[in-house]
C-alpha cells in the first residue's frame, strides 16, 4: 500500500541512507543504486552510472576526511502502478578545510523505481541554496 511504501521510505531514507553516508560506507550506499543511476551534485557534476556516482562519493571521503552528509526527506510520492516514487527533501554536508568549517546545504529530488520488490535510486539531483565558511563558498563551480 502506498501508506505502508511511505512510512518505510522515509525510515529507510533518514536512517539507513544517512548512515551509510555519514560512516562513509560507499558499498551499503553503492546497493541502492540501479546500475545505470544518474546523479547530478550540488557542484553541477553529472555522474551517469553506479561505478561513477560511488567514485565520485569515494574522492569525496578521501579529500575530506571528516565529511558527513545528511539527507533528510521532506515528502514522498509513490505511483504504485508503475513502481516509481519520488522522494524531496534537504541535505546539508558539512567537513574542514585548510581555512576552516564548511557547511553545505540544500535541497535534493530522488527518482526511485522498484525493481523485484526492492526499491532502488535511478536519479539524484542536489542543489545548494546555502554554503557557509571558508574559500570553497566563494568558489562558484
Amino acid at each position: 500500500s502506498r501508506r505502508r511504501h511511505t512510512r518505510y521510505w522515509r525510515d529507510w531514507s533518514s536512517d539507513v541512507c544517512s548512515s551509510d553516508l555519514a560512516k562513509h560506507d560507499t558499498v551499503g550506499f553503492s546497493e541502492i543504486l540501479t546500475p545505470d543511476v544518474v546523479s547530478v551534485t550540488s557542484a553541477s557534476a553529472k555522474n551517469v552510472g553506479r561505478a561513477l556516482v560511488v567514485k565520485s562519493m569515494a574522492d569525496r571521503y578521501r579529500d575530506k576526511p571528516d565529511i558527513i552528509y545528511i539527507r533528510t526527506p521532506d515528502a514522498i510520492a509513490v505511483f504504485a502502478p508503475w513502481g516509481m516514487a519520488s522522494e524531496r527533501g534537504h541535505w546539508v554536508g558539512r567537513w574542514t578545510d585548510a581555512d576552516g568549517k564548511v557547511e553545505l546545504g540544500g535541497s535534493y529530488f530522488a527518482k526511485w523505481r522498484l525493481i523485484k520488490g526492492e526499491w532502488f535510486v535511478e536519479g539524484e539531483t542536489y542543489v545548494p541554496d546555502h554554503c557557509a565558511g571558508g574559500a570553497f563558498c566563494r568558489t562558484v563551480p
